[in-house]
């Protein structure tokens, strides 16, 4: 139970701007003090932004917003959740109240409720244990030395690429429509990255991180065959820039051509040329081909995220070295 003063108030639909800025102020709060972020991006995007379709919020108020959780309807039998508690209000069941209204709004209809932990923190194996709940799945970040690398040529050569396939840059306002597809197919079985819409592509457009140089696809015949995309997180002043492989996309029928490999180098050629010296990405920890694929291009695990829930994993991961890489 929550300490007096305290509410649990539900809220769908777009927060209010003051509302959203609290949260985000509260999620940097509890990010500086642990080391890593409470909500990724999807979940930060659907605040205020176009994408909060199927989306429910849940806020602790005293003073403000002193927790916030959110929940994802948007899949037919499946409701996931992320949620963090400012540092100073933890330890006053607020946690607890949270992810108690999370269970509630699962049940009507019936959801199975999965939640997110990121960087596996002691507290949230402990909330999760005292709610009966276990690690049905597990993500993986992965890093990259890049300092002793040398960039490659903007161009890839000819015996880096299947015959007759080519790579250009993605170009805003023409290619949304074909990356959509790709990602549709390439994660048809990925319960998140694989339900990606236009007005998420859309929002992730107007991020500031947002680079379409980064966005590279691999053509043949006019037909889009794969796609790397990549992401820079710029540096807060205490931690240097990192490039991401943020998403790694094959067509299922595509796949064997080796196009996942070349579109990676490519990426990393990309990453390094723009002075970065540190690449990360993150794949799904029981993808063991994408595992290796990476572990052999000098990944290493560097930071867990894990989900919590009540039974079996939500349906479906990404399933192949190629289609492996999902932004968090």
């Amino acid at each position: 139970m929550t300490q007096p003063g305290v509410r649990i108030e539900t809220m769908h639909g777009l927060l209010a701007p003051e509302t959203a800025a609290a949260v985000r102020s509260l999620a940097a709060t509890a990010a500086a003090a642990d080391g890593v972020a409470p909500l990724s991006e999807q979940p930060l995007l659907r605040l205020d932004g176009a994408t909060a379709a199927d989306v429910v919020h849940v806020l602790a108020l005293d003073d403000g917003v002193v927790g916030y959780a959110q929940l994802d309807l948007g899949a037919p039998a499946d409701a996931s959740g992320e949620l963090v508690v400012t540092p100073p209000a933890r330890r006053r069941g607020i946690g607890t109240a949270l992810l108690a209204r999370l269970d509630a709004l699962a049940v009507d209809p019936p959801r199975r409720l999965a939640v997110w932990a990121h960087g596996d923190l002691p507290a949230a194996r402990a909330l999760a244990a005292r709610a009966g709940l276990t690690v049905v799945r597990e993500l993986w970040q992965m890093r990259l030395d890049l300092s002793g690398r040398q960039a490659g040529s903007p161009e890839p050569t000819a015996s880096t690429l299947p015959a007759g396939v080519h790579v250009r840059a993605f170009m805003p306002g023409q290619d949304e429509d074909a990356w959509l597809r790709l990602n549709a197919r390439a994660f048809a079985h990925h319960p998140e990255q694989g339900r990606m819409t236009r007005a998420d592509l859309d929002a992730r457009e107007r991020e500031p991180w947002f680079d379409p140089a980064g966005l590279l696809l691999a053509e043949r015949d006019g037909q889009l065959l794969a796609a790397v995309w990549t992401k820079v997180h710029p540096s807060d002043g205490a931690t240097e820039a990192v490039g991401e492989l943020y998403v790694v996309g094959v067509d299922p029928d595509a796949q064997g051509l080796g196009l996942g490999t070349a579109l990676t180098a490519l990426a990393l050629d990309h990453l390094t040329g723009s002075g970065l010296r540190t690449a990360i990405l993150y794949t799904e920890a029981d993808n063991a081909p994408a595992v290796r694929t990476y572990t052999r291009a000098g990944f290493e695990r560097s930071a867990v995220d894990v989900m919590f829930g009540s039974g079996s994993a939500l349906s479906g991961t990404a399933s192949s070295p190629t289609s492996g890489t999902i932004g968090r």
